[in-house]
């Protein structure tokens, strides 16, 4: 037995050694595929008999029904002595009651058709979100109709979420990178409605009048738009939607987005919080969705910060160095005014300058010299081939189109993404970094111990500014 024991190990190691062999041979980075082939099936689209836009999608691999009420109501247009209403909204539309259900009916009917169902406030929308069994199409249908078309507004219920908020306010001294991003929103944006955020005094000044009122004034049809998927027929979905949307008629206000007036200037802000680590953050105004280096820039950031272990900044300040455990950037770019462009990480309080000077080294380096063919090569395939991902389902395939064709995405911008990165060329990454990276610009915010800090200040350049951390709250 004991022969046949160490012969049966023998062969087991020569094929171990066989298959090694082999592998070796066809190396993970030689083989070869045939082309990835996608299509993007667009939804189809109809016209309620209110003129509200559906944007339809079968799917029948699941017995379910998906759908979004996507209503043009969001934070920028909240007042900003009020910031911090858009959310209590969505809250209280979410838990407040509607038509026939107070509160706590509505949370038993949803749970009695194990629904899932979402409200949630973006900068220029609010969306109501559900997830139903198919046999549950038309029942929870009702629900979201009234909930869209008539909360109840209640008081308890209301006092809750508020509370919360408060509470998440009060602990945003504890978390650094929220505080760096709203010190950053409010440099970048200063006097425009994008600077504004959610304090406990705007907080402590809403009221129950005041949701009804924002409510009353921007959720009419006009506003709204429908996406509905799942294993329904076009036929049934319109009349569904006709039976419980169809006949919604009032009337109200259009959202205004101001466009923005000022350039912002640079400059250091330390916020003081007693922790061993510094949280950096560097930024500059972007770009908007309509701007035609977008790909380009796209492209440029992926080598940058965007790529992860792939990036530039990863390179220097994690693996070369050990100075921090993540750094990035990223652009975000508008759907309707230009986003931010941010680059940060953390990194024990002693070596934040020389952190500072890498990141600023980096940008410099993308604006002074080329690119390699590897770099590029790397970052475009990466793109292109993570595209496929941003649409994990049908439902958020239409939604993503109903929110482009809102807000006004050159009808191509799918179609054509692939193809707009592949073209980026070497050429094409310098010039936008020349453009779009500007050190003496940017922003600089540090989170961490003002004393600890306050020897490298210096080096660092421009003006300094303290922010009391209770200006955030």
């Amino acid at each position: 037995m004991r022969v046949v024991k160490y012969t049966v190990a023998a062969v087991s190691l020569v094929l171990v050694l066989v298959t090694l062999a082999g592998a070796e041979e066809r190396r993970p980075d030689a083989l070869s595929f045939p082309p990835l082939k996608f299509t993007i099936a667009k939804p189809q689209k109809f016209t309620l008999d209110n003129g509200i836009k559906v944007y339809y999608r079968q799917d029948d691999e699941l017995p379910l029904i998906a759908v979004t009420v996507c209503v043009g109501a969001g934070s920028i247009g909240v007042p900003n002595n009020k910031a911090g209403m858009a959310d209590l909204l969505a809250a209280e539309l979410r838990s407040g009651g509607a038509g026939q259900w107070d509160a706590a009916a509505l949370d038993d009917e949803l749970d009695a058709m194990a629904a899932r169902l979402e409200v949630t406030a973006s900068t220029y929308t609010t969306e109501f979100s559900m997830s139903l069994l198919q046999e549950d199409g038309a029942r929870g249908m009702r629900v979201l109709a009234a909930m869209v078309q008539q909360p109840r507004f209640d008081a308890r219920r209301f006092a809750i979420k508020k509370e919360q908020l408060l509470e998440e306010i009060r602990s945003r001294r504890d978390h650094s990178a929220a505080l760096a991003q709203t010190i950053i929103l409010r440099q970048l944006y200063a006097g425009h409605p994008l600077a504004k955020y959610a304090r406990q005094s705007t907080v402590k000044s809403i009221t129950l009048d005041d949701l009804r009122q924002r409510y009353d004034n921007y959720f009419v049809p006009a506003n709204t738009r429908i996406v509905i998927s799942g294993a329904i027929s076009r036929s049934a979905a319109r009349k569904l939607l006709n039976a419980q949307f169809g006949r919604w008629q009032r009337s109200g206000k259009v959202q205004q987005v101001p466009p923005l007036r000022r350039e912002p200037t640079g400059g250091v802000y330390v916020v003081d919080r007693p922790i061993p680590q510094t949280t950096i953050m560097l930024a500059q105004l972007g770009i908007d969705k309509n701007n035609p280096d977008l790909y380009a820039l796209q492209v440029m950031n992926y080598i940058l910060g965007g790529g992860g272990f792939g990036s530039r900044l990863m390179n220097e300040v994690r693996s070369n160095r050990g100075l921090a455990y993540s750094v990035y950037s990223f652009f975000s770019i508008g759907r309707m005014l230009r986003g931010p462009f941010i680059a940060g990480c953390a990194t024990k309080t002693a070596s934040v300058a020389q952190v500072v000077a890498i990141m600023r080294s980096e940008m410099e380096r993308m604006r002074r010299e080329p690119v390699s063919a590897a770099e590029l090569t790397q970052a475009k395939q990466s793109l292109i081939n993570s595209f496929v991902f941003n649409f994990t389902n049908s439902h958020a395939l239409a939604t993503r189109i109903m929110e482009q064709e809102m807000y006004g995405y050159p009808a191509d911008y799918l179609d054509k993404y692939r193809q707009r990165i592949q073209a980026v060329t070497v050429a094409d990454v310098q010039r936008v970094a020349r453009r779009y990276l500007d050190c003496d610009k940017q922003v600089l915010v540090l989170v961490g111990d003002r004393k600890a800090l306050q020897p490298q200040l210096s080096e660092l350049g421009g003006k300094v500014t303290e922010v009391n951390v209770d200006e955030l709250l």
